[in-house]
């Protein structure tokens, strides 16, 4: 009996201890630093190890829309002094998002050490005219990646993903040539086309940044042979050289390169090198010709010429 009441009052005693445990865990979570704000002019948070805080982008990938920006992110993404934030933000673009000010913003980024360099990508900031300002308004030493495409490419591109979106919700979409023609010929307001007006938007940037501070990719050939695209980038962005060769391969299955890093290889997902929706010849052509004396002007703008249709 004696033995009984002793082996109860130490099953007590254990208990006792192990709550006691417990509430300090809890008290100690209830301060940790994720619960704390932090003034919207301060350009990082805390975090709670490793000396790691959230930043805000020291530069954004903005566009264009179905031009590589995933792919070029991801790259970045190889070297070890980047850290990428995981989905498009949309917070310059999206009035919901910029009400909710900066500490929201710098919440949706990373941990990132004090050596680090903070990506971020939202490919809808390049065709919205109240971004530029408002990225200025946050960093004006913000660097700015703009990777493009042919833009008669990047049309069926952007119609392909709508159409596929569409079709998953088992909704219906016109084909591409009723929305890009109108009674033969090319019709001005598809969105679509507007947004590979590449220097329309890109003259609206420019009257806020300098020229020095947008870096050009070209997305067409960053699929042919990343590398030397990434090298361009990496001495934009002011890095040191990291990324090699040696993290590519021509995966022949996707009929695009992956990544490889540390053992482990990446590739895109599917989504990625998705046929593209039919489009006839003779619309394609009529594509090209419309795109001619804009991507001219292009050119002009940014000092060297693309080989698009």
């Amino acid at each position: 009996m004696l033995w009984t009441v002793l082996l109860a009052l130490l099953v007590l005693v254990l208990l006792q201890t192990q709550l006691s445990v417990c509430l300090r865990e809890l008290r100690s979570g209830s301060s940790s630093p994720h619960t704390s704000s932090s003034s919207p002019s301060s350009s990082s948070s805390s975090a709670p190890y490793n000396g790691t805080q959230q930043r805000l982008p020291g530069a954004i990938i903005i566009g264009v829309r179905k031009g590589g920006t995933r792919a070029l992110l991801e790259m970045l993404s190889l070297h070890p002094d980047v850290e990428v934030a995981k989905a498009e933000v949309h917070y310059f673009n999206v009035e919901e998002h910029y009400r909710r000010g900066l500490s929201w913003y710098r919440s949706q980024m990373p941990f990132t050490l004090p050596s680090q360099l903070t990506v971020e990508k939202t490919p809808g900031y390049f065709c919205a005219p109240l971004v530029p300002a408002r990225v200025w308004d946050m960093n004006p030493a913000v660097r700015l990646l703009l990777i493009v495409r042919d833009p008669a490419e990047r049309v069926v591109s952007d119609y392909t993903q709508v159409l596929h979106n569409r079709l998953t919700r088992h909704k219906p979409y016109q084909p591409l040539e009723e929305l890009l023609l109108q009674k033969g010929r090319i019709n001005p307001k598809y969105k679509a086309l507007q947004r590979s007006l590449y220097y329309q938007h890109l003259s609206r940037w420019l009257e806020v940044f300098p020229r020095d501070q947008i870096h050009v990719v070209d997305g067409d050939a960053l699929i042919r042979d990343p590398f030397p695209e990434l090298k361009k980038a990496e001495r934009f962005l002011q890095l040191p050289p990291k990324i090699n060769p040696s993290n590519f391969y021509y995966n022949t299955t996707k009929g695009f390169y992956c990544m490889l890093t540390a053992g482990h290889d990446k590739c895109l997902d599917d989504s990625k090198g998705r046929p593209h929706a039919p489009l006839s010849t003779q619309a394609f052509k009529k594509l090209c010709h419309y795109f001619r004396k804009p991507n001219k002007l292009f050119f002009e703008i940014v000092g060297r010429s693309f080989s698009w249709c």
